[in-house]
């Protein structure tokens, strides 16, 4: 797209196909793999320019990538950041989003309602280089300036959380963050760029998992950090750069193809997410449905604020545990059984026992995830089909 500023403001489903698109002089309609290595110099004296900075040439593909450059300049078009680096995982995002941020001495205030690796992150990662880490009730606003009360440097948070859907309130902890002198990082992948943007309620940095809802067929992995140029720049890129953390060619050009289809995907997921959370409110065998679309979820209003639509994922809790829980599972002959999410295809897993079975029992209590509690990313599957597949669960509930 043009860098003209009076080129048409263009929307996202239409940005999602033309950001970022730098043809080659071959014109290509598809933009360009370079699975590559490294690249060449004219001669010596720009070799050495290159890495004095005095000219701009790519390097290595550990430092820079045509087609990875590509990915990050629609994400960031996307999201509405100043600039963005791709990761080779989503954890490789949070990861380095904090790592290269934080040093010893340094405190950490996280929600406790994190991915088990992120919890992991945080508790056990980070105190290992001297950083204090501390967890709150993302939920409980008191609780986060208690916490942020003494100078902090980074803050932690997802919103939507994994696997419960809790709704935090992003501008309210931001602001006490910054207060404390705190970088806000914000792992947006329930909710995509498209349903939330973090950034505008007052984050300092988006991470996401494009190994989701992003690619969204299951294909390959990567992560992506967004935020401010100039802390990209200084604090992020050195650390990805000399650590490795890089996303590959082939895979950055999978999830440009990716963004192409996203509005329309997480479009009519979110449909179908919303119509699978009714059907199975009140049905017998489910004691709880978490879905921040319904009127029943303890954050409605708070989401309805923040996000414009309700997210592809709905957590329910099935009545009996987590031998109900399988059975309700095991029963399933369309929807997959899969730690993934975001994915065209709908899938279920068992947080106690895969996704979350790192944190403590009494952890996993404190977040309201039971043996019973089943995370349900719901796919694009012909809505009918998806209600007769978990009308087969709730028969095997019912018949144990």
């Amino acid at each position: 797209m043009s860098n003209d500023s009076t080129a048409p403001a263009y929307r996202p489903a239409t940005r999602l196909l033309h950001a970022g698109l730098e043809r080659t002089p071959f014109g290509e309609t598809s933009e360009a793999m370079f699975l590559t290595s490294g690249f060449v110099y004219d001669d010596a004296q720009q070799a050495e320019a290159t890495f004095l900075g005095d000219v701009t040439h790519y390097q290595y593909s550990r430092f820079g990538n045509p087609t990875v450059a590509a990915l990050e300049s629609r994400l960031a078009d996307l999201e509405g950041a100043e600039a963005c680096i791709a990761t080779s995982t989503g954890m490789g995002a949070v990861s380095s989003a904090l790592l290269s941020h934080v040093k010893a001495g340094d405190r950490v205030v996280a929600s406790r309602a994190l991915f088990g690796s992120c919890h992991w992150i945080v508790a056990n990662l980070l105190p290992r280089y001297g950083v204090e880490t501390a967890f709150v009730d993302g939920g409980d606003l008191e609780a986060w300036q208690a916490a942020l009360s003494r100078p902090t440097a980074a803050v932690l948070l997802e919103s939507p959380s994994n696997p419960m859907l809790d709704i935090l309130d992003i501008s309210a902890i931001a602001e006490l963050a910054h207060r404390a002198g705190a970088l806000v990082v914000v792992d947006n992948v329930f909710a995509t760029p498209l349903l939330q943007k973090p950034l505008e309620l007052g984050a300092d940095v988006v991470v996401y998992s494009c190994t989701k809802h992003i690619d969204g067929q299951g294909r390959v992995l990567g992560g992506a950090v967004l935020g401010r140029k100039d802390w990209i720049a200084n604090t992020l890129q050195p650390f990805t750069r000399n650590t490795g953390n890089a996303l590959s060619p082939f895979n950055a050009w999978v999830m440009l193809k990716g963004l192409e289809t996203l509005a329309l995907r997480v479009g009519a997921m979110t449909g179908n997410a919303a119509a699978v959370a009714d059907h199975l409110a009140g049905a017998e065998g489910i004691a709880r449905v978490f879905y921040p679309g319904r009127p029943d979820h303890p954050q409605h209003e708070l989401a309805r604020r923040q996000m414009s639509g309700g997210s592809t994922l709905v957590a329910f809790e099935v009545s009996g545990g987590k031998a109900a829980a399988f059975a309700f599972m095991n029963a399933l002959r369309l929807i997959a059984i899969s730690n993934n999410l975001g994915d065209a295809r709908s899938m279920v897993t068992h947080p106690a026992t895969t996704t979350h079975m790192k944190i403590s029992a009494e952890e996993r209590a404190r977040l309201g995830i039971t043996d019973g509690v089943i995370r349900f990313s719901v796919g694009l599957e012909d809505i009918m089909d998806l209600k007769d597949d978990l009308d087969r669960g709730l028969a095997a509930v019912r018949a144990r």
